[in-house]
């Protein structure tokens, strides 16, 4: 999304050429073939580890970090993995986020119009998602198991598996006007039947 607002908003002549079906295709099958490569990588470690006795894990799903603190295997390598797959993966992705909306905004802020403004509110809502999805699975995955708090990890986990799939939907349907008119309507009725 943050490279289709850069298209839009920067070179927007160029946006039929440049984000063609097949760019958009070839970006999603990199996206996918990544998520896979990551999870394969992190999967396929948790089969060289051993369990001594039945333990608990504290979570919605079972994340990485606390199968390696459940582990009684050598988890050094394991440990260093984490945080080098993060900054490559997680920073590379944020970098380039961010990257594009610093051109995005630069060139909205050089000539401030109504549409600059549409534009803006237009990229608020991914950089909130992406913020909220990056700085909690973060806390998550680079925080020592040892030392964590069992309550926080579940409530930081369902931000960043639950919270942006949930708000995605409402914040980008109610840029649509016909949203708007079909809540304003349920909200207005709901009010006066209450009085």
């Amino acid at each position: 999304m943050a490279w289709d607002h850069y298209v839009a908003i920067c070179q927007p002549p160029q946006y039929p050429i440049i984000m063609n079906p097949q760019f958009c295709v070839r970006m999603t099958l990199a996206s996918l073939l990544s998520g896979l490569v990551y999870a394969g990588v992190h999967t396929g470690n948790t089969f060289d580890l051993s369990f001594c006795q039945l333990k608990l894990v504290y979570q919605f799903f079972c994340v990485f970090p606390a199968l390696l603190w459940l582990s009684c295997s050598h988890t050094t390598s394991n440990m260093v993995l984490i945080p080098a797959s993060i900054i490559v993966v997680g920073g590379g992705c944020f970098g380039l986020i961010i990257m594009s909306y610093i051109h995005t905004f630069s060139t909205l802020l050089k000539s401030p119009t109504r549409a600059s403004v549409k534009a803006f509110s237009t990229c608020i809502p991914h950089i909130l998602m992406v913020s909220i999805f990056l700085s909690s699975s973060t806390d998550v995955y680079l925080r020592p198991s040892a030392t964590s708090d069992t309550l926080q990890d579940l409530i930081l986990s369902a931000c960043y598996t639950m919270v942006p799939p949930f708000l995605n939907p409402l914040l980008y349907s109610f840029r649509n006007k016909q949203v708007k008119e079909a809540v304003m309507s349920v909200v207005g009725r709901q009010v006066f039947s209450g009085k």
